[in-house]
């Protein structure tokens, strides 16, 4: 007895290398995949988020028993460098995977809408929540302003939490019954406000090192607008060499034109980072370019063979439920600092980030209804949709540690709004959208 329990003790002592560490993540994919779809039934993001959260909670209430169990999962999620493997690897792939899933010539249609709805929506609702979140902070009823949290800090957190997860809300438009044109408008708006959501935190994020007195207007405008048009210029050349490239390949040799794309996907997110360029519409662009016909006839076949599109759907399916099995395993590491007001404060900065999603929607689709048609509720369908996930959580890790307990509070608040937005949003979406036809 006493050699199996010092066998247990060893195990939950052990430090985890990389592949141990996917194996694991690899096989509660699997083993929640086939959990939901067997027994939940839920869509599946939302399905493994669940499960991964309920883990979490049982590891919560067994660590009160055996300390270990906990300080296992505490390593694995502190460990695992979930930020940087998100946004330099992750993103990419799951951005290009879901720009293949785009009707080009309808997001060619759509493409004023798309641009408009993504840059006004997440602007707007960086300053709107950013600047409210300030006010409460420092509030005398929450009395948490030597936390040190500045208004660039709330801004950063206001340009994380703007943008939408492309991830999830691709996954729930295509079960619902909307038109190919509002269903364009919602996944190219995803897509799109991921990239622009990510240059702004970057771009404040630098306003922050420099120091807000060191820094211009003109400066601040100069590096967004390079991010962003350098991002959509690299995506757009690589895009249409790479689109002659595979064309020259022919669809019979599917193997190659896979090893293409990954190829592509990879260089235009490294040189991006390196340049400072916007990789996530970098890769974007990119898969709008290769998701074209290989000839201008209507009707005439893709240029990439179907077995690449089935290639980067399984990737998409596999890296995405590795996602939200992180999201779900990082709740974990928010116990350590959880302050029972930071709960009141989480269920104000829902409400404001949900409202200011809506106004910042509502804005664009009114003025551009004067040239454009669209659907009854449109408005309110992309504001409930928004759901958020695993690239806010990343880019709130990636906020600097000289923030000190103010990064646990935003945090808590990301996670707050993610999980709202997710379970709450995502599970009563279609049903929102019965009702409103």
């Amino acid at each position: 007895m006493d050699e199996i329990t010092s066998t247990f003790n060893a195990f939950f002592d052990m430090h985890l290398d990389a592949l141990e560490l996917s194996t694991i993540l690899l096989c509660l994919a699997s083993v929640f995949s086939l959990i939901n779809l067997r027994l939940l039934k839920l869509p599946q993001t939302i399905g493994l988020m669940v499960l991964a959260l309920a883990l979490s909670l049982s590891i919560l209430v067994l660590g009160f028993i055996y300390p270990k169990i906990f300080n296992l999962a505490l390593f694995i999620t502190t460990e695992f460098d979930f930020s940087d493997m998100l946004i330099h690897v992750m993103l990419p792939l799951l951005l290009f995977a879901g720009a293949l899933t785009i009707n080009v010539k309808e997001f060619l249609k759509e493409k004023v809408t798309i641009l408009s709805l993504a840059t006004f929506g997440v602007i707007f609702s960086t300053f709107v929540v950013g600047t409210f979140t300030h006010s409460l902070i420092n509030h005398p009823f929450f009395n948490l302003g030597h936390l040190g949290i500045s208004y660039v800090d709330c801004l950063l957190f206001g340009s994380l939490i703007a943008p939408t997860d492309p991830i999830a809300v691709l996954s729930m438009v295509k079960k619902m019954n909307l038109s190919k044109t509002t269903e364009t408008r919602i996944a190219g708006e995803s897509l799109f406000n991921d990239g622009i959501g990510v240059v702004l935190f970057l771009t404040l994020l630098n306003v922050k090192a420099d120091g807000v007195d060191n820094v211009t207007a003109m400066s601040v405008g100069s590096l967004f607008v390079t991010e962003v048009v350098g991002g959509v210029a690299l995506g757009a050349i690589i895009g249409y060499l790479g689109l002659k490239l595979v064309e020259y390949v022919e669809n019979e040799h599917v193997e190659l034109e896979v090893l293409i794309t990954l190829a592509l996907v990879l260089f235009v997110a490294v040189v991006s980072t390196r340049l400072h360029f916007s990789a996530p519409l970098g890769v974007v662009v990119l898969g709008l370019f290769l998701n074209q016909s290989s000839k201008e006839e209507e009707g005439s076949e893709k240029a990439m063979g179907d077995y690449v599109y089935k290639f980067w759907h399984l990737l998409d399916e596999t890296l995405n439920a590795i996602l939200f099995i992180l999201i779900g395993l990082e709740i974990i590491i928010l116990f350590r600092d959880f302050n029972p007001i930071y709960l009141i404060l989480s269920v104000i900065t829902i409400i404001v980030v949900v409202l200011s999603r809506g106004v910042g929607v509502f804005i664009p689709i009114k003025i551009l209804s004067f040239f454009k048609t669209f659907e009854k509720n449109t408005a309110m369908i992309i504001t409930w949709g928004g759901l958020r996930g695993g690239l806010s959580i990343a880019l709130a890790l990636n906020l600097p540690d000289t923030l000190g307990d103010g990064k646990s509070l935003i945090l808590i608040l990301t996670y707050a709004v993610v999980l709202f937005t997710i379970l709450v949003q995502g599970l009563s979406m279609n049903k929102m959208v019965k009702s409103l036809s």
